[in-house]
């Protein structure tokens, strides 16, 4: 059995362990994406056959859902504008400059803290473009703004030896209208900059390290909210950009890259992890009430857990209760906030059912990081953004964590008239602090035959109806399996009434809800030292990964999860559109990525080992 003191010394070993991680990449990737095509079988999963839009108003294509799996050309699927997608394409080329600058200012000498605003401003405004974060075009232009700002001050900081060249270092926005930033996005957009490049796949590399650094980038402004930030880290960030700036087709340079950024969102979530359990203490498997309590309420939504507590402080004996919603839902397993005993429970489900769910919910609603949705008039007055996230017309609360307006809408609102019985529980926690003792038990039931498989089940949810298939995949698995999940593609498992207080013969629970996608760090502790424990690879173990993917978040632990060597990955419902034929090949020959098919078959085959 795994004592305390071995759990926490865990943390920083497999942290060392992630970033000490080669490449994985074979010496004949580059030539097979001049080579080969992707095995048929492999084709449906692949971007839709290429499509000519002449002079589309936008190109986005940064989420699985974009339209026909090709690209939102005249507003986005999930309700981006044109206009703000240029706007997120000028601020994401502002990026690549300030990442040049930086380096150069980092060769000359300058200290961490003269790069301290380019740091944080560099994970601030990329996480802003994410999907689902930011629709505020005034926000986007003021973080614009900031950037050619800091970039200036950076090209003090720098030598002429450092000094970077070529038009995206010498890029200067500073002071240009809304129209004149948009009109600049056009020109850095997808098809201006794949035609510079002048190779598809090279592009793919390109767009894949693009959407995966957005994703590191998050996961880094979480720990830039807990008062964490590496050095190390934030360099490695500005040469992936700087990288990612220039459009020579440099194959083997570009596939580095990719893997360059797995290994740096290892590294982010392993000081992510550690910032949560170092704040709010070790999670710990924790009932939730998932059903309503009569009285006042403010519903939380997002990931941040620092804005959850100074919320918690605000409220606490004002008569006002709080509940998590999304991926809040885990804050409940951590001591320091479930000692709040008005943090009373979870309400609703996953992101893409919130206009539904805000609308109903009887108070004032605050999202503090993704995903929001363009509100509706319904509950646009009571609704309220925070950090990176922005919508136009919609009140967002400052750095201050001021909740007094919001603490106010809700006393003067009815909220919950009575509490529902009986009340419903959902139990999370099982972070790999809380799993790791539970490691014999696991080893012996596998020895034993008590259980046959462990499936990890997670990622992000979406609206369409083959997002099902996860769900349906964790109902076909065996009664001896056992299913860990995370992220909110959760969020329809755990309503499985067939898993709901589902058990193994001796007595585990089949179903552990390990948290956050933020958490995505806890099944990779899990699976490195089960695979020490038996003295087998963590691809020899018994244990199958399917993951849903929708945004860049989950690009970002995709990577980090090649960069580690993991293979045999089914991914689905499908492959964003900017993963080509040939760059598809290269994952399948390398790393057998799957996709999902259905349900049954693929139990079928996880079941017998692949």
């Amino acid at each position: 059995m795994f004592h305390r003191q071995a759990i926490r010394a865990l943390i920083p070993r497999a942290a060392r362990s992630i970033a000490a991680r080669p490449i994985a990449f074979s010496a004949r990737s580059s030539e097979l994406l001049r080579t080969t095509a992707a095995p048929p079988s492999m084709r449906p999963f692949s971007m839709a056959a290429e499509q000519k839009i002449s002079n589309p108003e936008m190109m986005c294509r940064q989420c699985e859902q974009t339209q026909d799996h090709y690209a939102c050309t005249t507003v986005g699927v999930c309700g981006k504008t044109a206009e703000t997608s240029a706007m997120q394409d000028t601020l994401m080329h502002a990026v690549k400059s300030v990442s040049l600058w930086a380096n150069a200012a980092r060769e000359a000498g300058a200290t961490e803290e003269e790069l301290h605003a380019a740091n944080v401003w560099t994970i601030r405004a990329v996480f802003s473009t994410l999907t689902n974060v930011n629709f505020s075009e005034d926000r986007i232009a003021e973080y614009i703004q900031q950037g050619m700002a800091i970039k200036r001050d950076l090209e003090k900081l720098s030598t002429p030896e450092t000094k970077p060249v070529g038009s995206v270092a010498e890029m200067d926005l500073l002071g240009k209208s809304f129209e004149e930033l948009e009109e600049f996005g056009h020109t850095v957009g997808i098809p201006k900059r794949q035609e510079a490049m002048g190779d598809d796949d090279c592009f793919s590399l390109n767009e894949i390290a693009t959407y995966g650094a957005k994703g590191a980038c998050a996961y880094a402004a979480h720990c830039y909210q807990m008062g964490k930030m590496d050095p190390a880290i934030m360099k490695d960030i500005h040469q992936v950009f700087s990288k990612l700036a220039s459009d020579v087709p440099d194959m083997d340079g570009l596939l580095a890259n990719v893997l360059k950024v797995g290994d740096i969102n290892g590294r982010v979530l392993a000081m992510l992890d550690d910032a949560h359990a170092t704040t709010f203490g070790n999670p710990e498997p924790t009932p939730v009430k998932m059903t309503a309590t009569e009285g006042k309420a403010i519903l939380v939504s997002g990931h941040d857990l620092v804005d959850l507590e100074a919320l918690l402080k605000q409220t606490e004996g004002t008569g006002v209760n709080v509940y998590t919603h999304g991926e809040m839902l885990p804050a409940h397993s951590y001591p320091g906030l479930k000692k709040y005993k008005h943090l009373v429970g979870n309400y609703g489900t996953a992101w893409q059912n919130q206009k539904f769910e805000f609308a109903l919910f009887p108070g004032p609603i605050i999202v503090t990081t993704n995903c929001v949705l363009e509100p509706r008039r319904a509950y646009r007055e009571r609704l309220y953004t925070m950090n990176e996230v922005g919508v136009d017309g919609v009140a967002h609360i400052g750095e201050d964590r001021d909740f007094s307006k919001v603490i106010e809408q809700a006393q003067s609102m009815k909220g919950f008239t009575r509490t529902v019985e009986p009340p419903v529980y959902h139990t999370v926690g099982f972070n790999h602090r809380a799993v790791l003792p539970l490691a014999n038990q696991v080893i012996e039931a596998a020895k034993s035959g008590a259980l046959s498989r462990i499936v990890l089940i997670g990622g992000c949810d979406g609206s369409q109806f083959d997002r099902n298939y996860f769900t349906e995949l964790a109902e076909e698995l065996p009664d001896d399996s056992l299913i860990l999940t995370l992220g909110c593609a959760k969020n329809r498992i755990i309503r499985s009434p067939k898993l709901m207080g589902a058990t193994l013969s001796n007595g585990m629970p089949r179903l552990l809800d390990m948290g956050q996608c933020n958490d995505s760090y806890s099944a990779v502790v899990v699976a490195t030292e089960l695979s020490k424990a038996l003295g087998c690879t963590v691809n020899d173990l018994p244990l199958s990964l399917a993951l849903s993917h929708l945004e860049q978040k989950a690009a970002a632990v995709l990577l980090t999860l090649l960069n580690l060597g993991v293979k045999n990955i089914r991914l689905g419902p499908s492959l964003p559109a900017y993963v080509t034929p040939n760059v598809l090949n290269v994952l399948v020959n390398n790393y057998n990525l799957m996709p999902t098919t259905n349900a049954q078959d693929d139990v079928k085959s996880i079941m017998a080992g692949h």
